[in-house]
């Protein structure tokens, strides 16, 4: 469960903590229902009172028609909300952190293939992992890609992501050693009992 915390939010768990996040998605839709509502109600109102002046002058009113300057406020206040949605609730965050992983790949790569370069820590591995599963979408016949990814994976201790990259680079170069090793490394150090057959 931390995991699921940890990489999806507080939501995972049905409790989640009162935060500006939660108060929004419960303010914003109720006050849009309070503001609809209370439109509604004016309106019948207004509507209501004309009649009654109709009925009594029994002269037809031919009041003046609201232009699309009326529909302004409503349309700026849905934009505003979608807007102020969108920027806490949607995706833009890690789409960006894909985007600066992607273009940080290359950096990363060479600093993890250069004996005397500093060492990467869990983060930018993380990172270069994102980045090499990003390259191998369009160079999926890489193998040294999906070795790389299948190490960076066994440093992670992400065994799905070295068992599956070990398996791609044994499937493209079986008589390579060490995507034959990899994947025997990944496949005894997995939890599916599957596996270890």
């Amino acid at each position: 469960i931390d995991y699921m915390v940890a990489r999806y939010g507080n939501f995972v768990t049905y409790d989640p903590p009162l935060t500006p996040l939660t108060v929004l998605l419960w303010v914003l839709p109720l006050a849009t229902i309070v503001a609809g509502g209370w439109i509604i109600v004016a309106r019948t109102r207004r509507r209501v009172r004309i009649r009654q002046d109709v009925l009594a002058d029994a002269i037809p009113a031919a009041g003046p028609r609201a232009g699309w300057g009326a529909y302004v406020p409503g349309v700026v206040m849905a934009l505003v909300v979608a807007a102020i949605s969108y920027s806490q609730t949607g995706s833009y965050p890690q789409v960006r952190a894909w985007q600066q992983a992607t273009a940080q790949t290359p950096g990363l790569l060479a600093r993890a293939l250069d004996p005397q370069a500093q060492p990467l820590n869990e983060e930018e591995m993380a990172r270069l992992a994102l980045g090499l599963r990003t390259r191998l979408q369009n160079d999926a016949g890489n193998v040294e890609g999906w070795l790389m990814l299948g190490r960076t994976g066994m440093v992670l201790g992400n065994a799905g992501t070295a068992t599956g990259a070990y398996a791609n680079a044994y499937r493209l170069d079986p008589k390579n050693r060490d995507a034959a090793l990899g994947y025997a490394e990944a496949l005894t150090r997995s939890s599916d009992p599957e596996d270890n057959r």
